[in-house]
């Protein structure tokens, strides 16, 4: 891959970065994709609008030790890697302060039980 995906993988690589949480992404879908020197990205998109989108990078280290991935919706998700001990990543996008107060309250619904799942 080139182009964004290769300048993030670069720079996780120059700054010693193991894990790196994105937003808005705007990747349709729900995948998981190699971003070049080892890193792989693993993401969540809403299906056909393009818009918001999370995502965590792990280095060439670390995505070997991936035990499963939780992807929510386009705006929670969480990994959970096996090291010396379970490590659990969670990636969250906030409804910016022109979105629905609906919206917002979801978010925390989802957060709230995403991290209550991870105990």
């Amino acid at each position: 891959m080139t182009g964004r995906g290769r300048e993030v993988a670069d720079m996780m690589e120059r700054r010693k970065i193991g894990v790196l949480c994105v937003q808005e992404t705007r990747w349709k879908g729900s995948k998981a994709r190699e971003l070049g020197g080892g890193c792989k990205l693993f993401y969540s998109g809403a299906n056909g609008q393009g818009r918001n989108g999370v995502g965590i990078v792990l280095s060439k280290d670390l995505k070997g030790n991936v035990v499963g991935v939780r992807r929510k919706n386009d705006r929670v998700m969480s990994i959970k890697l096996s090291l010396e001990e379970t490590v659990n990543i969670l990636c969250a996008y906030a409804p910016q302060a022109g979105c629905e107060e609906e919206e917002k309250e979801a978010l925390w619904e989802q957060l709230d039980h995403e991290l209550s799942s991870m105990l």
